[in-house]
């Protein structure tokens, strides 16, 4: 009796185990249904299987986000969105997915915790340097020119690093030696504003493995201040 008694338990534990399993496919199931007629409403009509600059402005309206918005960006980046401007259905499903969102109204009210994902610092670290990669948009290109560069800047550091970025655009926009900033270039810009101290640069040291446009701008910070 006992044993048949053991049996049945561990059936019906499978039994449960295995209703539970098919409820929670048939969930999931129906959320990517939604989230791919989602992807539907705002897909190009000409081009299948992408949302272009067109859709992705009609879902800027739709959440009540201007286009230029750092959120926007940063939604591009939890997609992990390859094309500036563009958004292919898996790209979308990875998004939506990891946001745990089916519907524009879910979308919108998520993203104030997107925001304050890519506001902690091994984040933010991968989020900027994404934003860089995302706006190269020719075929083997390994540079931004200086106006994007500076507008990049205030989009993605103006709010974390105001003074300084403040700083260093007003220097990229009047210095003539730099046309283009590569990534190693951008990847210290960032570390530059966490670590040196603005604006007496006092920790700065020279000799150590900064990008030599650093150098220049703070030759050119303590000439303004002399």
């Amino acid at each position: 009796m006992r044993r048949s008694s053991t049996r049945k338990t561990g059936a019906n534990a499978a039994a449960a185990a295995n209703l539970t399993s098919s409820a929670a496919s048939r969930v999931a199931a129906k959320e990517l249904e939604r989230i791919d007629i989602l992807f539907g409403h705002y897909a190009d009509k000409d081009a299948e299987g992408l949302i272009g600059p067109e859709g992705i402005e009609s879902l800027c309206t739709d959440l009540g986000v201007d286009i230029t918005n750092v959120r926007i960006l940063m939604l591009a980046w939890k997609m992990r969105a390859a094309k500036q401007g563009y958004f292919n259905l898996d790209e979308w499903r990875r998004g939506l997915k990891a946001l745990k969102v089916d519907t524009v109204d879910k979308l919108r009210k998520a993203l104030p915790a997107l925001e304050q994902e890519v506001m902690r610092p091994q984040s933010f670290l991968d989020f900027y340097n994404y934003s860089f990669r995302y706006c190269l948009t020719e075929d083997k290109q390994k540079s931004l020119d200086i106006e994007s560069v500076c507008q990049l800047l205030e989009l993605v550091l103006g709010n974390r690093n105001q003074v300084q970025v403040e700083s260093l655009v007003e220097y990229l926009k009047n210095q003539k030696e730099y046309k283009a900033i590569n990534l190693d270039q951008w990847s210290c810009f960032l570390r530059f504003c966490d670590e040196i101290h603005y604006p007496d640069f006092e920790n700065y040291d020279a000799t150590l493995a900064w990008p030599l446009i650093l150098d220049h701008y703070v030759e050119w910070v303590r000439e303004r201040q002399s």
